[in-house]
This record gives C-alpha cells, sequence and structure tokens, in this order.
C-alpha cells in the first residue's frame, strides 16, 4: 500500500531540481548569490530566516552534484536535494509502513539498494525546539534498518536527510560529499575539554576535518596572532613545534610547553628563518586587507608546498567583495585550495592555501 503521496513543488523549470540549503546564520543570501552566478537564475523561498532556504535550479540533480564537487561554494554549510516533498502527516499514519514507504521512493533515485550500507539519519524541523524531530529519526532509523542498513553516527556512506517545514516533509538521499558535512545540517559540534584555552580551537579543528588535513603531518607551524592559544594549543597537541606570536599574553597553560616558542611581539618585529615553516596558520580580528598583508610579508618563511591557513573577517557589508579582493592578494603568492565558511566561522571564512 503506498501511503506517500508526493506533493508537487512549484516549478518554473522544464528541468530543475528542488534543495534545502542551509547556511550560517545571517548568510543565506550570499549562498543563494553563489549559485545565481553560478547556474544564472534560480528561486528561493525562506523557510528559516537567514539560515535555510528552499531553492530551485535550472539544471538536474547530477549537474549540481558535479558543478559543486569542481568548485565548492563558500556558503553552503549543507545540501539536501529534495527527492520528495509530502504531507508529513503521513509518516504519522502508521509508523512502520510510512517510513518504509519514503525509504523507498529515495531508492528509486538512487543506485542500488541500501542493503549492506551505513546510512546517517539526519531529521530536522524549522521550528526551534520541536520534539517532533527526535520520534521522526528514531522512526526513520528503525526503517533504515529494516532496509539491511545499519544507521552510522560519523562517516555514513549515504545520509536519508529529513526536513520539516510548515507541515510538509522534504526528504533526500545523497552522500556525505554532496551534504556538504555528516553533521545534520553541517552543525559540527566538538566537546569542550576541560581547561580549553579557547573556543578558536574549534575553528581549527573543523578546518582539519573538512580539508582533509593532518596536523600531525606538519613538523613547525607558525601561529600569527596567537594570544591566547586556541589555535597553538591544537597543533601542539597533534605533536607540532609552534612558533606563536602575538603582543598579547598566550594562556598560562601553555607557556611551558616543550614545543613551544613564543615571541611576545609583532609578527613583523621577529626575525624568521626562511623556509623554517611547513604551516603557518593566522586567526586575528584585523581588516581582512591588513591581515592578508602581514601574512604575506611572513611567507619567506614558509617552505615552498607549505600549508597557509587563514580567517578572513567580514567587518563590511559586501563580503563577496572582501573576499574576491582578499583571495586577489593572496593568489599573487599562494595557490587558494578552499575558501569556506565553517560552522564555527560565524562573521568569517577561512582561506586553505599553498605556498607556490
Amino acid at each position: 500500500m503506498e501511503l506517500l503521496h508526493p506533493l508537487q513543488l512549484d516549478t518554473n523549470y522544464e528541468y530543475g531540481s528542488h534543495w534545502i540549503v542551509t547556511s550560517n546564520h545571517g548568510y543565506i543570501a550570499y549562498a543563494q548569490e553563489e549559485w545565481r552566478r553560478r547556474f544564472g537564475q534560480l528561486k528561493s523561498r525562506m523557510m528559516v530566516s537567514g539560515e535555510i532556504a528552499l531553492m530551485e535550479l535550472p539544471v538536474d540533480r547530477n549537474e549540481v552534484f558535479q558543478a559543486m564537487e569542481s568548485e565548492p561554494t563558500m556558503f553552503i554549510r549543507y545540501l539536501q536535494p529534495v527527492d520528495i516533498a509530502f504531507d508529513i502527516q503521513a509518516l504519522q499514519t502508521d509508523t512502520v509502513q510510512s517510513f518504509d514507504s519514503l525509504l523507498t521512493h529515495l531508492i528509486r533515485n538512487s543506485e542500488g539498494s541500501l542493503e549492506g550500507m551505513r546510512l546517517g539519519v539526519h531529521v530536522r524541523t524549522s521550528a526551534a525546539g520541536d520534539s517532533l524531530d527526535k520520534e521522526l529519526r528514531d522512526a526513520l532509523r528503525a526503517a533504515v534498518e529494516r532496509t539491511g542498513a545499519s544507521v552510522a553516527i560519523q562517516d555514513p556512506e549515504r545520509i536519508v536527510s529529513l526536513f520539516i517545514h510548515d507541515g510538509v516533509g522534504y526528504a533526500g538521499l545523497m552522500t556525505t560529499a554532496e551534504a556538504g558535512s555528516d553533521w545534520p545540517g553541517g552543525t559540527v559540534r566538538f566537546r569542550r575539554e576541560e581547561g580549553q584555552v579557547s573556543r578558536a580551537k574549534f575553528k581549527l579543528l573543523e578546518a582539519e576535518r573538512t580539508f582533509g588535513l593532518d596536523f600531525t603531518a606538519y613538523r613547525n607551524a607558525l601561529d600569527i596572532g596567537a594570544a591566547p592559544g586556541g589555535w597553538t594549543s591544537l597543533l601542539l597537541e597533534r605533536g607540532v613545534h609552534v612558533t606563536a606570536v602575538d603582543p598579547a599574553a598566550m594562556h598560562p597553560s601553555l607557556i611551558d610547553h616543550p614545543n613551544l616558542t613564543y615571541y611576545k611581539s609583532n609578527a613583523g618585529d621577529v626575525a624568521l628563518e626562511p623556509g623554517e615553516f611547513d604551516l603557518l596558520v593566522c586567526d586575528m580580528s584585523w581588516s581582512p586587507k591588513v591581515t592578508a598583508q602581514l601574512v604575506i610579508g611572513l611567507l619567506d618563511s614558509v617552505m615552498q608546498g607549505g600549508t597557509v591557513i587563514v580567517t578572513v573577517k567580514l567587518m563590511h557589508k559586501k563580503p563577496l567583495q572582501t573576499i574576491r579582493e582578499v583571495k586577489e592578494m593572496f593568489l599573487e603568492h599562494l595557490h587558494i585550495i578552499r575558501a569556506k565558511q565553517l560552522f564555527h566561522n560565524r562573521d568569517e571564512i577561512t582561506l586553505y592555501m599553498m605556498k607556490m
């Protein structure tokens, strides 16, 4: 018995596709603008103010995923295709059969069965504090297991994603790479540790995961604007020798670390050896162009092929213009591998670069 009857979404393009797009709060308009520039046009309807929107593009899902793989966007935190939309009450009519019906619909849009796969199950609602998401998530997990797949909290092969808004369920099936995150909505959570120096550490942890880095592979790092030491602390934990530079004080717990060299001064006043570092990191609350100029002035101390990670603060009303201008400055000296607004970035993006 077919319990789910797909709803017909407003369709503006003959070969279009619909998407639930999530960004950091306040940046959904920039995610929308990135897509408009990429695909020429789109239609968009807000679901959670400033953060989540239903968007329609004039191309099919495969073309979108291919475009995102070849050139990822900066502001889309989590991307879910809408493979089916339906009245959410249908899932509460008969829990077992309705959820099995939902997965049947999703499998039709994919290649092969789900049997033997490790699946992530992501359920979100647009209503803050809605308890419905846990109830539906548990039922959907049970349905996944009935297909012969297993539920995976981390590193799933594919994700079953359900977003609920105004009584309508929007569901999609995609890989982690296609979604952009294995966390629901891209909301990456790290456990705060006792004695943690600062929450800035989470930004570098997320960058390590998102960009596929392994900080244990680096030997010597230069941390510019290091105080109080959130990024330095993570690199020290990874076994890296860190030269930290900042006129402000480092956290007392780091001062006596055997792998730390600390200069309590401005970066421009420190004598550094050419090619001394294989990693340079910088997370300063300065003007983006001033920060870029400072980093560029220190690149002689980074070896060829070395990694450079810099946060760019979006202080002005035209973040896309700011990013473009800063990237142009760096491109004269560095290869930009990825520019991304991470979940922990808030009002900034992170640049992952390599010295040419």
